[in-house]
């Protein structure tokens, strides 16, 4: 968000709600965050409210339309969805040149999986393979490889990225 705010000349200031806990639970701190904008805990509306829930091997669109169903009518005009497919690892791994500047090895990524683990155990290992202590699993690189990659070429590899950086762009371009 902030690397699409930056080059959209955009100030934002991103508060994290929720970020454990999978699919369902951040589907119920979803509905609670807008339970509690209703009865006035939070004050004030962001511009842009970014869900983002991975897909689990469901489907990209399956994912967005259920998080769209569960957004209330005042919020609509806000929501940004993010619904990397499968698994949030694939996308740090979208662009492969980056991942290899930043990270130190160019994992071989093949055909898209969706097992379970598959892709945060590939960026453990492309870590490790890079020369570095295992600590956050590779999350830890996160910053270095959005700010290094090439959202073009990231976005060609992965439909799910594309599809939120073109809906943020769109949303901050117009609020």
């Amino acid at each position: 968000m902030k690397r699409i705010a930056t080059e959209e000349a955009t100030a934002v200031r991103c508060r994290v709600r929720s970020a454990i806990g999978g699919h369902p639970r951040a589907m119920r701190e979803f509905e609670s965050y807008q339970r509690l904008w209703e009865r006035g805990i939070f004050t004030g509306i962001s511009d842009v409210l970014v869900v983002a829930i991975d897909t689990n091997c469901s489907t990209f669109a399956r994912t967005r339309t259920e998080i769209e169903e569960a957004t209330q009518d005042q919020f609509r005009a806000l929501l940004v969805t993010a619904c990397p497919n499968p698994h949030i690892e694939r996308w740090f791994m979208a662009d492969l040149r980056s991942f290899h500047r930043v990270v130190g090895h160019r994992p071989a990524l093949g055909t898209a999986k969706c097992e379970r683990g598959y892709y945060k155990e590939h960026l453990k290992d492309a870590v490790r393979l890079g020369g570095h202590p295992q600590t956050l699993g590779g999350i830890e690189f996160a910053s270095g490889l959005v700010d290094d990659m090439s959202l073009y070429r990231a976005g060609r590899a992965d439909r799910s990225l594309k599809a939120f950086v073109d809906e943020l762009r769109a949303k901050l371009r117009s609020g």
